[in-house]
């Protein structure tokens, strides 16, 4: 699939662990292994381990260009990978986070826990705020986030969150589906909300 002229590279959120099951290590390579052959440059946090190794080595082997942005608090022997295309060091993991919002076209999140959710709320919360207007995809292959997509329509059904909010969220099944998702993205936002929340002097 050829990607839209919007949307040439990817920030990536996921896990520096394998997980349990090998899926989720053949999830990342084969998302890694596509955002090569459709020409996108992945931005991920740069790590050698778990779903961030394995992306990072797929695309890589398809010829892909791979940019760590890496906390350089982090051990380069046990953390970093060495053989990537580029390397943008950081002195903070908020940081790390205001350069891939900075730099990528898009933002895919793929199975993780605590930091790739801290990484998913506040891309989401800047295109909320209208900071950004780029797409948002999570990746939900074996039903991982089922759970995190029921709590958002919580948030929705008790007035914690606008419907057109709710939809700066996209959520794809495969790796493959997450490309039509980038590519027929709009952005939903309506910011006339904040004007309503602005104090007047």
């Amino acid at each position: 699939m050829l990607m839209n002229n919007h949307v040439r590279s990817v920030a990536v959120f996921c896990g520096s662990s394998d997980g349990k099951d090998a899926k989720y290590v053949q999830l990342a390579a084969a998302f890694g292994r596509l955002c090569a052959r459709n020409g996108l440059t992945i931005y991920y946090g740069g790590a050698k381990l778990g779903l961030m190794g394995s992306l990072a080595e797929a695309a890589l082997a398809e010829n892909g260009k791979v940019v760590g942005i890496i906390p350089d608090f982090f051990s380069g022997d046990v953390v970093v990978a060495n053989n990537i295309t580029e390397q943008i060091w950081v002195k903070s993991m908020s940081e790390r986070k205001q350069k891939m919002e900075q730099l990528a076209d898009a933002f895919v999140v793929l199975p993780g826990s605590f930091g790739t959710m801290d990484e998913l709320f506040e891309i989401v919360t800047d295109a909320q705020l209208g900071l950004h207007q780029k797409p948002i995809v999570i990746l939900n292959a074996f039903g991982y986030y089922d759970l995190l997509l029921k709590q958002l329509e919580i948030f929705s059904q008790e007035g914690f969150l606008r419907p057109f909010h709710r939809d700066l969220i996209s959520v794809a099944a495969a790796p493959e589906e997450v490309f039509e998702k980038l590519n027929n993205f709009q952005y939903p936002n309506d910011l006339s909300w904040l004007k309503k929340h602005t104090k007047h002097q």
